[in-house]
């Protein structure tokens, strides 16, 4: 199909309440759910790389993908018949605090489509310009952070991780004063524009300036449209209730706690957790300074805002996203004025992240089910072992996977050496640290040995859960540093990669190798700004 076949539904501005002000200046946006805004037309649009899967969904060919127009629409130079352009009103918390109005400051919606399959998708321009919540910002996008955000939601799909998707991403021959690293210093960048699609774009943020506000009658009606039209099994006939209304807040916790959890199982970090970045949907969303975790560091953190008091780090991750959940269902309390009733859904919380965790947990060893008098206390053991010296995540799970389990190794040295791979500073494998692993190793045979599982089950069931490609921070530079001097190759060929994280693929082993030591503190590679 081509482009004038996408069907716009346009729901969300249809019935929601629009900014009366129709310029397109900063400022504070009062009763309104959106504010009309028209994307800033660019001088060069082209087309560094698509998603033909994201395509496949939204029924688009390739030959339309590759045309001209294709670019055009998604850099913002031309609309379609249908699109009516919006930005949304939203609020947060940033870091523990309150920050007031904050918005889409340069995301821009050119609208809602309906696929054949029934499907709604919206379609949202990255980078495209300012809108009236751009605060000081510009608007617009670097080439750096695009491909990150391209690359990263596309193989976050690919590893099964709930995430908002990416359709294309397109250069825009603009060049974008940006200060990286904070110091004064700015530089001019390409720009480039992402079109990133979701079935909804609403984040916890959305419901809280209107409760902060005193704005009920928006909260409520904004409320209303999400049940009914992202969460429709919950109330398939009357209009939402209080009843409904836990219902949802339930229903929100459980996909929070989903992807949560995922995020620990492939060793992704968000870097910045605030509840205007937490989807209603349970998506990542927002692909700022995220990080993989290469080196297990439960405190590590991929943001340089968030280095010193590491409030969003690796391991504090499910506690944020519970402590996110209890801001929206404060937003959403003068709805319901059930405090008892509301304590009780989050109180699910911590049931069922310690339930899925567990379950992740055992898939990602190779064991059959959790048992309680033994596990527990392994997977404490587990997080320290992995902390004794310098461990690569990714790696440690994959060799742990081809472990012989019947092997009788002669000494701690031979008994950890199918992990050695793993190990960032073996120098460091003193003689009690390898005693530690060693005996670790060997809890860990006696455990699989319980379950009965063969060496090739065990081997086929951890490498469907613990992946092999992960879009590691340094790889995504590389390709950065070759886009920004006009080859794209890396970009395209790391995008192919990760369509199958957690299968072998011969000649790319480069690509799933521990990070080089010339990574280690390089910009880009370890940790980053928000800047982009």
């Amino acid at each position: 199909m081509n482009l004038e076949s996408l069907k716009f539904d346009n729901k969300f501005t249809r019935l929601l309440p629009a900014d009366e002000v129709k310029e397109n200046y900063c400022r504070q946006v009062r009763q309104a759910c959106y504010s009309s805004v028209h994307p800033f037309k660019v001088a060069q649009p082209n087309l560094l790389v698509h998603s033909q899967e994201m395509a496949d969904l939204l029924d688009l060919s390739l030959e339309t993908c590759l045309s001209e127009r294709f670019s055009s629409v998604f850099a913002g130079n031309e609309l379609l018949n249908g699109m009516e352009p919006y930005a949304t009103c939203y609020g947060g918390h940033q870091f523990g605090n309150w920050a007031g109005q904050l918005g889409d400051g340069r995301a821009i919606n050119l609208g809602e489509i309906v696929t054949e399959q029934d499907q709604r998708w919206v379609l949202q321009l990255k980078g495209a310009g300012p809108t009236p919540y751009a605060r000081s910002g510009d608007g617009f996008a670097v080439l750096r952070s695009s491909v990150r955000e391209f690359l990263c939601s596309e193989a976050m799909f690919h590893l099964g991780v709930p995430t908002t998707r990416a359709l294309s991403l397109v250069l825009t021959g603009e060049q974008i004063m940006r200060d990286m690293f904070y110091d004064g210093r700015p530089t001019f960048e390409p720009g480039a524009i992402v079109c990133r699609t979701a079935p909804s774009f609403t984040r916890f943020g959305n419901f809280q300036i209107f409760a902060m506000r005193n704005e009920l009658d928006v909260l409520k009606q904004l409320l209303d449209y999400t049940i009914q039209t992202d969460f429709p099994d919950l109330c398939p006939q009357d209009e939402p209730g209080k009843e409904v209304y836990l219902k949802w807040l339930l229903q929100v916790v459980k996909t929070t706690v989903e992807m949560t959890i995922e995020w620990m199982r492939v060793g992704f970090v968000h870097g910045v957790m605030n509840t205007d970045n937490m989807s209603i949907l349970g998506l990542t969303i927002d692909y700022g300074p995220y990080g993989w975790l290469e080196d297990y560091d439960p405190s590590w953190t991929p943001n340089t805002t968030d280095a010193q008091g590491r409030r969003y780090c690796f391991g504090n991750q499910p506690q944020m996203s519970q402590w996110n959940l209890i801001q929206l269902a404060q937003a959403i309390f003068p709805l319901i004025e059930e405090s008892e009733e509301i304590q009780a859904v989050l109180n699910t919380f911590a049931k069922e992240f310690e339930a899925g965790f567990q379950d992740m947990m055992i898939k990602k060893l190779g064991f059959k089910q959790f048992e309680k008098s033994d596990d527990e206390e392994f997977l404490i053991e587990l997080n320290s072992v992995l902390q004794v010296v310098e461990t690569d995540m990714p790696l440690f799970y994959r060799r742990l996977a081809q472990l012989p389990i019947n092997s009788e190794p002669q000494n701690d040295r031979q008994a950890i050496e199918p992990l050695l791979d793993c190990y960032y500073q073996p120098d460091q494998l003193t003689d009690d640290k390898v005693a530690i692993i060693a005996k670790w190793i060997q809890t860990y045979k006696k455990r699989v040995s319980k379950d009965g599982t063969s060496d090739q089950e065990r081997l086929e069931s951890m490498n469907q859960v613990n992946p092999l490609y992960v879009m590691r921070n340094y790889l995504a530079q590389l390709a950065i540093d070759k886009a920004e001097e006009g080859d794209y190759s890396l970009v395209i060929e790391l995008l192919d990669v990760m369509r199958n994280p957690y299968q072998e693929q011969e000649g790319k082993e480069e690509f799933c190798q521990k990070r080089p030591e010339w990574a280690r503190h390089k910009p880009g590679c370890s940790m980053l700004s928000c800047s982009s």
